[in-house]
């Protein structure tokens, strides 16, 4: 099978991590650091690092910073960010409880296996509340409102890489016959996949990107686009963005 074939279904299977750091990435980092404040002081988890371009950012912050991931190439070279990444899988955490002031899950639980699982143990890993607060959890998830599946799609029994339009306004059923490597999420979807949690959401919010693809082939066109989009996230249409952004803190 040549190499391609073996990315693309990499790529179906875990995403795509963030390889180079841009606006949209510095975007999401700046919600984060203002969500979690002197959280970020203290241990930090991240959950699905990738190659560990948020992990980096969090060790510069943190007292202690580990990261997990999947995937062992990956895992290997984010580990040259942050020496002590953990292979592992999102449903079964080899670490302790009540063990994290901090937990980050960047476009991470559509992928697992069992994205419920997979939230109950990062609850379980994060510190609970004393007499102030407890751990804090910032979770990233793909919307379904979006207007395009961005993890491809598989037609006729192939992988096809890219931004696929209207897959996720179609029946559930059907959508998930042609991404079935990848869950979307409705509001009521993430409150569904949290009922019953010891957690409270103290902020969610669906967002729009950072479309740096689009301004470096067209800057001028694609600024504008970015500043249109990213200013429906105070509207209503906001419920069109690209990605839940969901903080939670552990009671």
């Amino acid at each position: 099978m040549p190499q391609i074939d073996r990315d693309l279904e990499k790529a179906a299977q875990f995403g795509e991590p963030s390889y180079v750091w841009r606006a949209g990435q510095e975007r999401r980092w700046e919600m984060i650091r203002e969500s979690l404040g002197s959280h970020l002081e203290g241990s930090v988890l991240d959950d699905g690092c990738g190659v560990g371009a948020y992990l980096g950012r969090l060790a510069e912050r943190s007292s202690i910073a580990i990261g997990l991931e999947y995937d062992f190439p990956r895992a290997k070279e984010a580990n040259r960010v942050v020496p002590g990444v953990v292979q592992g899988a999102g449903e079964h955490l080899p670490l302790p409880s009540g063990t994290f002031d901090t937990v980050l899950s960047m476009e991470v639980l559509e992928h697992v296996e069992n994205d419920r699982e997979a939230v109950e143990e990062i609850v379980r890993v994060l510190k609970p509340s004393d007499r102030t607060t407890g751990g804090r959890a910032v979770v990233f998830l793909p919307n379904r409102g979006y207007p395009f599946e961005t993890h491809g799609i598989y037609w006729r029994g192939k992988y096809r890489f890219g931004n696929i339009p209207l897959v996720n306004y179609l029946p559930r059923r059907w959508r998930d016959e042609l991404a079935p490597h990848v869950r979307v999420y409705t509001n009521k979807d993430v409150l569904k996949l949290l009922e019953g949690l010891p957690v409270k959401i103290l902020e969610h919010t669906i967002i729009f990107g950072g479309y740096d693809n689009i301004i470096a082939r067209w800057p001028t066109v694609g600024r504008l686009l970015r500043g249109l989009l990213q200013a429906l996230e105070r509207t209503p249409f906001k419920i069109c963005g690209l990605s839940h952004f969901i903080v939670l803190e552990r009671i």
